[in-house]
């Protein structure tokens, strides 16, 4: 049996927007209607016949609607075999009539705690009814059509003209799949509200995106989430997996400096390879860009304030994937937009995940993102030499790039620029000696430049090693066993280092 003919239909919604459309195509047809409540009284204002289930059950809906449907004779309906002689002969017995098409939403019960609703009211838009009447309908696609969505309505009533009625067994169990996606998900909604000890996983995402391919072109990849709820794209071509994972350091990474002056960041394989804060917004990116002109080929730009035509044109003379900003002068987009690949982005204001969780083995790990962010009040001066105020200012510039680079890092600035960072290096004195050797060799002197490591150092020889190159300020998280041999280090040689108490690995 592959094509089933329907005859019948049970229709209940909360949401009515575009159910008339389908009920005129149905009517249409000669489909019987049955439905309840607002759904019933919707149809009969359009002018058509409709069965009460109330008439059909015997018994009315009760207990203020928490029930209406949940009844015998209406999911005898849904549930009976056609093929099954026992199950046709009870629905004779019983004068229970066999529903082949099932159209039922749920409560919108995300968008009710999404707003400032009672834990009351909460309560009552856990749809009972309705979750049952989609998986009784979804559990039996071999004999009933289920549409759990109104996004739907439009694309069943071309399969109903097209299969003149009679929808095949392949497009049910299509429509059972995705009823089940609707159900799960709610549940999946629910259970993550009023839980409240975190030591379950459960995710449903119903937004996805298939993207062109994965980090590499042999693997698959997509993106599941609301990226318009981020991000406007205004230019360019479709955003891949290493341009999001790129976005989503750069946008992390500026969010520390979202309010500040003038800031603008260049990154490269999710590490800024450029960043400076300066009075004017092409100040900044000028001293982003001569921080690593070569690793900025093929970069994602980001910035704080409003790209204005001055950036812009400094910009467009660079090769970038990407360009961030909260908004864009129009001159500035429209030179922007002549190069008809590089995307450009416009960052709205919106709420970021305070979980990141990743695949680990045959599980996967959760934690609490990393949202303390190094502030003066949290410097403790561990060495003689007090650090001066331009010192704590870029001490404070240096760790907030640190944060977001790659472990082991380390990160040397000065005056509100990056000069270099060594990144994901197995050893702390390779990433110091990485980031000495990259500011050199594009011409910066270190005089005076400060230093800032994501861990503690375990011995002197990265304090000395800085020392060296005429670092005279280092900001760490302390807690070493053997802090006392760097601060004293420290004393031995005039340099000031703080102590933030807190670690910044990023892995």
């Amino acid at each position: 049996m592959s094509k089933k003919k329907i005859k019948t239909a049970l229709i209940s919604v909360f949401d009515k927007t575009g159910l008339e459309p389908l009920i005129d195509v149905l009517v249409g047809h000669g489909i019987e209607l049955y439905s309840t409540g607002g759904t019933e009284t919707f149809i009969r204002s359009l002018g058509f016949d409709v069965n009460a289930v109330e008439d059909l059950t015997g018994y009315p809906s009760i207990l203020g609607g928490r029930v209406k449907t949940l009844h015998p004779k209406v999911f005898g309906g849904i549930l009976n075999r056609s093929q099954v002689e026992s199950d046709l002969s009870e629905l004779q017995q019983f004068e229970i009539p066999a529903l082949d098409l099932i159209v039922v939403d749920l409560y919108p019960f995300e968008k009710t705690i999404a707003g400032n609703a009672t834990e009351s009211e909460i309560i009552e838009k856990i749809d009972i009814g309705g979750i049952a009447l989609i998986r009784a309908a979804a559990k039996n696609f071999q004999d009933v059509f289920c549409i759990s969505n109104k996004e739907d309505y439009a694309s069943f009533i071309n399969i109903f003209k097209l299969f003149d009625g009679a929808p095949d067994l392949d497009t049910r169990k299509e429509f059972a799949v995705k009823a089940f996606h609707t159900s799960s998900h709610y549940d999946a909604a629910i259970f993550n509200h009023f839980d409240t000890k975190e030591d379950h996983l459960k995710l449903s995402i119903e937004d996805s995106h298939a993207l062109r391919y994965g980090e590499n072109p042999h693997q698959k990849g997509y993106f599941f989430g609301d990226l318009d709820e981020l991000l406007d794209q205004v230019h360019g071509k479709a955003i891949s997996y290493n341009n999001l994972l790129d976005i989503d350091s750069a946008v992390n990474l500026m969010l520390e400096f979202y309010d500040g002056k003038p800031a603008f960041g260049i990154l490269k394989h999710n590490n800024a390879c450029g960043f400076a804060v300066r009075d004017s917004l092409s100040a900044a990116y000028a001293d982003a860009l001569i921080a690593d002109p070569v690793s900025a080929f093929g970069g994602v730009l980001i910035c704080n304030k409003i790209l204005d035509l001055e950036t812009a044109k400094a910009i467009h003379e660079l090769f970038c994937e990407v360009v961030i900003a909260p908004d864009y002068e129009v001159e500035a987009l429209e030179l922007l937009k002549r190069k008809k690949n590089r995307i450009l982005l416009i960052q709205k204001e919106t709420s970021l995940p305070t979980k990141t969780i990743r695949t680990c083995l045959n599980g996967y790990l959760v934690q609490d993102k990393d949202l303390k962010t190094d502030k003066i009040e949290d410097l403790q001066t561990v060495t003689k030499k007090e650090p001066s105020a331009s010192e704590v200012d870029d001490l404070i510039f240096a760790s907030k790039i640190c944060k977001h680079t790659k472990s082991n890092t380390i990160i040397l600035a000065k005056e509100q620029q990056l000069l270099a960072s060594g990144t994901g290096q197995t050893s702390r004195v390779d990433a110091l000696h990485q980031s000495i050797n990259k500011a050199k060799s594009f011409g910066f002197s270190l005089n005076e430049a400060v230093m800032s490591s994501d861990a503690f150092f375990p011995f002197p020889d990265c304090v000395e090693i800085a020392n060296n190159e005429g670092i005279k300020a280092v900001i760490q998280p302390g807690g070493s066993i053997k802090d006392s041999d760097s601060i004293n280090y420290c004393d031995e040689n005039n340099i000031t280092m703080v102590f933030t108490g807190i670690r910044h690995f990023k892995h």
